[in-house]
C-alpha cells in the first residue's frame, strides 16, 4: 500500500475508532487522542535521545514514514487528518488562499481563516462523531474554532499561541473525564515547526528542541496514567509534515522576471500561488517556465495527476515548485524562513506512533 493511501487509512481508522456505536468491538466506547506535533520530521527521532517516543515505538506501533498530501503545509495536511481526504477534495489547499468564486481571501494572519465557507467543502471527524451521538474535544487543532457546518467541537479552545502545553492536556484530560466524556480528542502543538523555521531542521541546535517536544510526551503520558486514562485511550501521534534545509544562498527572486502588476502572489515558497492579471497569462507563465533552472512551473491543468492537486477553484492558475532546499520570495526583502517543500521527498516525510494501535489495525489491513 503507498504510503499516501496509508495517511488516508489512517484517517479511516480514526473514524472506525471513534464511531464506536457502528465499529465498537468491545462493550465499551473506544476513545481516541490524536496528537500533532507540527513539523516534526521522521528522523527527529533519532537524532537525540527521545526515550519518551521510543517508549511508545518499542511497545506500541511506530509508521516509520506517511507521506503527506500536496502541498506539505499545516492546514491542508491537518484538515486531511481529519477528513481522510486530499487538499483538491477538502479545499484547504494552501495557508493562504483565494478563491475567485467567493471573491475572499483566507491567510493565517488574518481573521478570515474563521470564515466557515473555506472549511465546508468537507466535513471533519470531530462533526461526524457529533452526529453519532458522541462527544468531541479539540485544543487548538488547526480549524476546529471555526464554525463549520454550523457545529463547533462540543469542546475546544479557541486558538492561542501563548496557551502552554500543560494547559493544552489539562484540557484533554478534563474532557476525557468530565460527567459526559469525549471519545474523541485533538491535540496540537507548534513545534518542532516554529523552532526549525528559524534555526532550520538540520541545526544543531535543533537538538534541545526535540528533546523539549519528547518531554512534552513523557508530560501527556504521566497525566493521562494518572487520570486512569492511559489503558482507555488510542493515542495517535504524528505530525503534518517534515523540513528540508534552505539557504539565503539558495533563493528564486519572482522580481527579477516579473513585474508586480503583472500578478499576484497568492501563496508562497516552496510552492508559490500565482494568479495572473487579466490578459497576463501567457506572459507570466512563459517567463517563469524559462526563468531559473531550479523552478518547475506548471498550468493547473498540467499539474501532475498523481498530487491530486488540480481539481479545486481556490487552485490557482499557475504554480511553481521550487526544487529541495530552494526558496521563493517575491523580493529579497521579505521574510525568509525555513520551509518544507514537495510532497514526495523522503526528508518531508513525517512520522505515526500509537498506543494500543491493535484495536486500529481491526480497521487499515
Amino acid at each position: 500500500m503507498k504510503m499516501t493511501s496509508k495517511l488516508l487509512s489512517a484517517s479511516f481508522a480514526l473514524t472506525a475508532l471513534t464511531l464506536s456505536t457502528t465499529f465498537s468491538l468491545q462493550p465499551d466506547q473506544q476513545k481516541v487522542l490524536l496528537v500533532s506535533f507540527d513539523g516534526f520530521r521522521w528522523d527527529y527521532l533519532f537524532k537525540v535521545p527521545t526515550p519518551h517516543f521510543h517508549y511508545i515505538m518499542k511497545y506500541g506501533v511506530h509508521v516509520k514514514q506517511v507521506t503527506n498530501i500536496f502541498i506539505t503545509k499545516t492546514y491542508p495536511n491537518h484538515y486531511t487528518l481529519v477528513t481522510g481526504l486530499f487538499a483538491e477534495n477538502h479545499g484547504i489547499v494552501a495557508n493562504d488562499m483565494f478563491d475567485h468564486i467567493l471573491n475572499k481571501s483566507f491567510s493565517l494572519d488574518h481573521m478570515n481563516i474563521y470564515d466557515p465557507k473555506f472549511w465546508e467543502e468537507a466535513t471533519p471527524i470531530w462533526i461526524t462523531n457529533q452526529r453519532a451521538g458522541h462527544a468531541s474535544g479539540a485544543a487548538m487543532w488547526p480549524g476546529a474554532d471555526v464554525k463549520i457546518h454550523k457545529s463547533f467541537p462540543t469542546y475546544y479552545m479557541p486558538y492561542n499561541e501563548s496557551v502552554s502545553f500543560e494547559e493544552r492536556v489539562a484540557k484533554i484530560i478534563e474532557w476525557f473525564t468530565s460527567k459526559e466524556p469525549i471519545n474523541l480528542g485533538l491535540l496540537y502543538w507548534e513545534d518542532p515547526d516554529d523552532m526549525g523555521h528559524h534555526l532550520g531542521p538540520d541545526s544543531p541546535l535543533m537538538g534541545p528542541v526535540i528533546s523539549d517536544i519528547d518531554h512534552k510526551l513523557g508530560y501527556l503520558i504521566q497525566m493521562l496514567k494518572k487520570a486512569k486514562l492511559w489503558n482507555v485511550v488510542n493515542l495517535i501521534i504524528t505530525s503534518d509534515h517534515g523540513m528540508t534545509q534552505c539557504s539565503k544562498e539558495r533563493v528564486i527572486e519572482l522580481d527579477q522576471y516579473l513585474d508586480k502588476d503583472q500578478y499576484t502572489l497568492v501563496d508562497q515558497s516552496p510552492v508559490a500561488a500565482i494568479l495572473p492579471k487579466e490578459g497576463k497569462f501567457n506572459e507570466v507563465y512563459e517567463t517563469l517556465a524559462h526563468a531559473h533552472p531550479n523552478l518547475t512551473v506548471y498550468k493547473k491543468e498540467e499539474i501532475p495527476e498523481r498530487w491530486h492537486y488540480k481539481y479545486n477553484d481556490r487552485i490557482q492558475p499557475i504554480i511553481a515548485v521550487a526544487d529541495e532546499g530552494w526558496y521563493i520570495l517575491q523580493n529579497k526583502s521579505d521574510d525568509f524562513l525555513c520551509e518544507y517543500v514537495i510532497v514526495f521527498l523522503p526528508i518531508l516525510h513525517r512520522f505515526l506512533l500509537t498506543w494500543r494501535l491493535w484495536i486500529i489495525q481491526q480497521f487499515t489491513c
